[in-house]
């Protein structure tokens, strides 16, 4: 029946009733939570909601919420056609028949293979880059790219100005998007200005992060899909990916269906040769091309990602007012906000590798004072720190709570001491954000003492019985992951390294008297690598230091063997007379 009735839709023979039924059975045959096996067989998964900290707005996603293309997957299997020459046919739903352009299909296999490599948790499988792909933008409006994968035109989606969508006030100055007034969706995966600022990747290494390049965009999307230490292998965590990206149940259930049809084989197709969907979910937008291509080496003008023109208005006649065709948008929680206000922060400081045990929290107010909730605000870390919040992310946006607070994720501090700035800015305002100045200092030990007592004694050329193992404390408790030096040094007044006497050995054998990049375990305990002496006798002295300046001296003594001579035998007793 299924093959019937997908032959009948290629004759152009179903009515509109019956296409439409057919685009409901198969949306409802991939809805979120039911997955599909290659034999398909339905299994149900865990349903997901956003991933949000309040109530979602357009600026909560990585697209503003813009529009999408909502054709469905060909009925039939995505597989190669068996003439490599022959030109890629087009299936019912208006696409090239499981084929993606060649530089798009390598931006995606790209960035999922680069974040396996950072993220191995993710779980993120290139099938789910191309579906976003293709609902966003038609794979890049059919591979309209050029060699390093930027699009010959701007892709823009519909300006966000409240009209039929979220209303983002510009965040760029129009410097992506071209729109000084309001944002829009940029580039072949769609993102506003205001989220790229943080999520854009160089993709390509050309050291430019550009929204409208394939391999940026792709390896943006790839790691806003992986924060919050979601693994896409669960069912439940790619739908919240799915839907931060885009929040409507709707636009789940479609990247899902193409999901489960990639996932059952695609192939490469000459770029530029993609026929670009035909159905939106923001058809009358109002949509407007870009006013200004980027490029034009080759035919074609930009479109916003609906693929639609605005029809041009005719001026008004001469002496006539103009009659307002719409009320203008109400005025949204956003824009009462005057400033951000501490809302007792405290200082942050923390050793490395621990978390800090203070977030910064702040609060949206009016001019009048008046908490303002259902704001978002982001949360930046700035420096030359590897400091991240919760989850690895340098950036974090959060909502206003009904007391007008938004707490940043907890700060978590890296290997790298010093200072660096968490900054705080209201999203879609031109408002002075708030910074916030942070520490991170080296884990310390005020004492060292040895485990054992046991003397450390070795003969010349010979190897000492004993490690040496210490334990650091500070102010009475463990001291974990304190870093340490151990040198041998000429004597307790001379610190400079000794070049007689016992020694390391490096992995390839060769002597070594200073160890360095030395931590003590969870225990507060390290253990040094075995000593071995040269041919040299004598008491010589190890010593161990940690930041902190905690310092211990350790005796170590090389001492020929006993050569004490063997006793005389006792006289034979005389002969008796």
């Amino acid at each position: 029946m299924a093959a019937r009735f997908g032959r009948r839709l290629r004759k152009g023979a179903a009515t509109t009733a019956v296409a439409a039924a057919a685009v409901a059975a198969l949306a409802a045959s991939q809805a979120p939570g039911a997955t599909t096996d290659d034999q398909g067989r339905q299994a149900t998964g865990a349903q997901s909601t956003p991933e949000t900290t309040g109530n979602v707005s357009g600026d909560d996603t990585a697209t503003g919420n813009g529009g999408y293309y909502t054709d469905l997957p060909p009925l039939n299997s995505p597989t190669e056609s068996p003439d490599p020459g022959a030109t890629p046919t087009t299936g019912p739903s208006g696409t090239g028949q499981g084929g993606i352009p060649a530089t798009v299909l390598d931006a995606y296999k790209k960035a999922a293979a680069e974040l396996q490599s950072s993220k191995p948790g993710c779980n993120l499988p290139w099938q789910l880059l191309a579906a976003i792909g293709q609902v966003e933008s038609g794979q890049a409006e059919g591979g309209r790219v050029d060699a390093d994968g930027t699009t010959y035109t701007k892709i823009l989606g519909p300006v966000l100005n409240g009209n039929g969508f979220a209303s983002i006030k510009d965040t760029d100055n129009g410097a992506y998007d071209g729109d000084s007034t309001y944002d829009r969706a940029v580039g072949p995966m769609q993102f506003i200005p205001s989220t790229w600022a943080w999520a854009g990747r160089d993709g390509n290494g050309d050291g430019v992060k550009d929204p409208n390049n394939v391999y940026d965009a792709a390896l943006a999307a790839a790691h806003y899909l992986c924060r919050a230490d979601r693994d896409l292998s669960v069912q439940a965590d790619m739908n919240a990916a799915i839907l931060s990206y885009n929040n409507s149940q709707d636009y789940l259930n479609t990247v899902l269906s193409w999901y489960e049809y990639y996932r059952k084989g695609t192939h490469s197709i000459p770029d530029g040769t993609g026929t670009l969907p035909s159905h939106r979910s923001d058809r009358n937008s109002g949509a407007s091309p870009d006013p200004k291509p980027r490029k034009t080496s080759r035919p074609g003008t930009s479109k916003p990602a609906g693929g639609t023109t605005s029809p041009t208005p005719t001026p008004p006649s001469p002496g006539k007012p103009t009659t307002p065709t719409s009320t203008p948008p109400a005025p949204t929680p956003t824009d009462t906000v005057d400033h951000l206000a501490d809302s007792g922060t405290g200082t942050l400081s923390a050793k490395t590798g621990d978390t800090f045990d203070r977030k910064v929290v702040v609060k949206a107010v009016t001019k009048a004072g008046k908490a303002v909730p259902k704001v978002r605000v982001r949360f930046e870390i700035i420096g030359d720190t590897d400091t991240a919040f919760t989850g690895g992310e340098t950036v974090a946006a959060v909502v206003t709570d009904s007391s007008g607070k938004a707490t940043a994720p907890a700060l978590v501090a890296g290997q790298k001491t010093g200072g660096f700035t968490v900054r705080a800015l209201v999203v879609g305002r031109t408002i002075t954000g708030l910074d916030y100045s942070a520490t991170v200092v080296e884990r310390q030990a005020d004492t060292l003492v040895r485990t054992s007592d046991t003397e450390l004694t070795c003969t010349p050329n010979g190897e000492f019985a004993d490690q040496v193992e210490v334990k650091a404390t500070y102010k009475g408790a463990v001291a974990d992951g304190v870093a340490a030096t151990a040198t041998l040094v000429k004597s307790a007044d001379d610190p400079a390294e000794n070049d007689k006497g016992p020694y390391f050995k490096d992995a390839s054998g060769k002597t070594v008297r200073t160890l360095t990049g030395l931590k003590t375990d969870a225990a507060g305990l390290l253990k040094l690598p075995k000593l071995y002496a040269d041919d040299t006798t004598g008491t010589f002295l190890l010593r161990i230091t940690t930041a902190g300046e905690a310092t211990l001296m350790v005796e170590l003594k090389v001492a020929a063997p006993d050569a004490s001579p063997s006793p005389s035998p006792s006289p034979s007793p005389s002969p008796s007379s």
